[in-house]
């Protein structure tokens, strides 16, 4: 039977200068998207939000994540094809300890990636992270861009 450690001590509270939320243009927030590593996927499950963790490629403006025959959200994109589904993609970078950092959200429709040949070259660019066969493509549009930069701030007068 496995019995679980100790539980982590909490941290004790760090003081931090302020910080300052700046928006991003689209063009900066989809560079910034397009350089990260992974990011969270976000749709809807029996009308319930489900979020993953996946790698993705930006292409043209275009989010592409590769998923499985049996995902849920493969299933919900060939749902309705000439639609799509409705989802949130989101990636960061903040440092733990300066607090810096940003962060980019993207909502628009998920679609599934059929054609042959845009299939070959994502394929070609985009290795899954996990084990199994990872042979379907989603293309998210992203009709809303979100992205913020976590800055160092200046201390307000007193």
């Amino acid at each position: 039977m496995h019995r679980p450690g100790p539980a982590p001590r909490p941290r004790p509270p760090v003081e931090a200068p302020p910080r300052e939320l700046v928006p991003l243009d689209r063009a900066e927030a989809l560079r910034l998207l397009g350089g990260a590593p992974f990011g969270r996927i976000v749709f809807t499950v029996r009308a319930l939000p489900a979020i993953r963790p996946v790698n993705h490629l930006l292409v043209d403006d275009t989010v592409v994540i590769r998923t499985h025959e049996g995902a849920a959200l493969t299933a919900a994109a060939l749902g309705d094809e000439d639609i799509g589904v409705v989802v949130a993609y989101e990636a960061d970078a903040i440092d733990p300890v300066t607090r810096l950092g940003w962060s980019v959200v993207v909502t628009g429709f998920a679609r599934p990636v059929t054609d042959p040949a845009r299939l070959a070259r994502y394929r070609a660019l985009l290795s899954p992270w996990v084990n199994g066969s990872m042979d379907h493509m989603v293309a998210i549009q992203p009709d809303l861009v979100a992205g913020y930069r976590l800055a160092a701030g200046t201390a307000a007068a007193s």
